[in-house]
């Protein structure tokens, strides 16, 4: 291992082997001591680290909104045209999907059936935050008096929310077959084509 390799703590270790876990049995429900197990530790050595279950799911969460929210503001700051930051919006919460199976059995909120509220509530909460920054940019457009959908920036962000929670669900509902970039650049061709008041304004993405 190089100075600039550092070994996982045992907290990451425990949220990678939970990740792990959620993507190797979906369906199926994961218990402390599976975890446990699964870590190499006893359920008393998961328990020095997160008080519940419930705060190894929250430890995950953070990282999905960690992850995908740092980014969005990045394409904000790097990407000009209106189309090209939904693009890339979008196509952020796609791969971070496809690559990370088990996270969306947390965004589908699969994985959280029968555990608390918060978590649910929270998963709401990450999806609505997706829409309201979909729904800025699309904003910020008509605030230089250039329009870019047809219909109201709000009915239009919630569309495309709608597109990738569908693509999520179909993911996990396939047992992970269905990946969620497949036909994804045929796909967004057609709905910038159909959020486009005008064909020349296509030249922004």
């Amino acid at each position: 291992m190089t100075d600039t390799e550092q070994k996982p703590s045992r907290k990451q270790q425990i949220l990678q082997a939970l990740a792990h876990m959620l993507e190797v049995n979906p369906g199926a429900r994961i218990t402390t001591a599976n975890l446990a197990k699964e870590v190499g530790v006893s359920e008393a050595a998961l328990y020095r680290h997160f008080p519940s279950k419930a705060k190894m799911f929250e430890g995950l969460i953070e990282f999905i909104e960690a992850t995908i929210f740092t980014r969005v503001n990045r394409i904000r700051s790097e990407y000009d045209g209106t189309l090209s930051r939904i693009e890339h919006t979008m196509t952020l919460m796609l791969t971070f999907a496809e690559k990370n199976p088990g996270m969306c059995r947390i965004l589908t909120g699969d994985a959280l059936s029968g555990e608390t509220e918060r978590l649910r509530v929270r998963i709401a909460q990450f999806f609505e935050r997706l829409e309201t920054q979909l729904k800025q940019i699309l904003r910020e457009s008509e605030l230089r008096d250039v329009k870019v959908t047809s219909i109201d920036s709000g009915a239009a962000a919630n569309m495309l929310l709608a597109f990738l929670e569908g693509r999520i669900r179909q993911y996990v509902r396939s047992e992970f077959s269905a990946k969620p970039l497949v036909n994804w650049p045929e796909q967004w061709s057609f709905l910038a084509r159909n959020l486009l008041v005008e064909n020349d304004l296509v030249e922004q993405y």
